[in-house]
């Protein structure tokens, strides 16, 4: 049974599917996709806490649904713009599961992952997945990983 790591850019999702289709990506249509003859060592879900009811809620359910939530707070600047990114951790949870699965499934169109991407398919000959909205994923990205999942109707809420 191939052996796989899940690793989830919450915001990165979440924004890019609410422009491209205006409604909510399906994490359980995705979980159920992605375990169907697999097992699943590791399922990471990245996003910001800024302590809001709802998105508790929302933590919750990717929980019950397997994920380990990482949350980092989210800092508002004094000129107004906001931070929150997960690039960094991200990066240090693949290459720390690279060596011990056969697929990474990354969830994001962000081409800073590239050279990421690169690096676990040739330094440990792993494969690497990645879900992305079209035309918001980055180009570079799709064409660095060894398979590219469009995130279409099938994994979609509401629509």
């Amino acid at each position: 049974m191939e052996k796989v790591a899940i690793f989830v850019d919450v915001q990165n999702i979440y924004y890019t599917v609410k422009e491209k289709y205006h409604c909510n990506f399906d994490y359980n249509a995705f979980w159920a996709e992605v375990s169907q003859g697999r097992e699943i060592i590791a399922a990471y879900a990245y996003a910001i806490h800024k302590g809001d009811e709802k998105q508790r809620q929302f933590q919750n359910i990717l929980r019950g649904i397997g994920f380990d939530v990482k949350l980092k707070p989210f800092i508002q600047r004094s000129d107004g713009s906001a931070k929150g990114d997960w690039d960094v951790g991200i990066t240090i949870d693949v290459l720390e599961h690279a060596a011990d699965v056969d697929r990474i499934i990354l969830l994001s169109g962000d081409g800073d992952f590239d050279l990421l991407v690169d690096k676990v398919q040739t330094k440990y000959n792993t494969t690497v997945e990645v879900y992305g909205v079209p035309s918001l994923t980055a180009t570079s990205l799709i064409n660095t990983a060894q398979y590219y999942r469009e995130i279409e109707n099938t994994l979609l809420l509401g629509r």
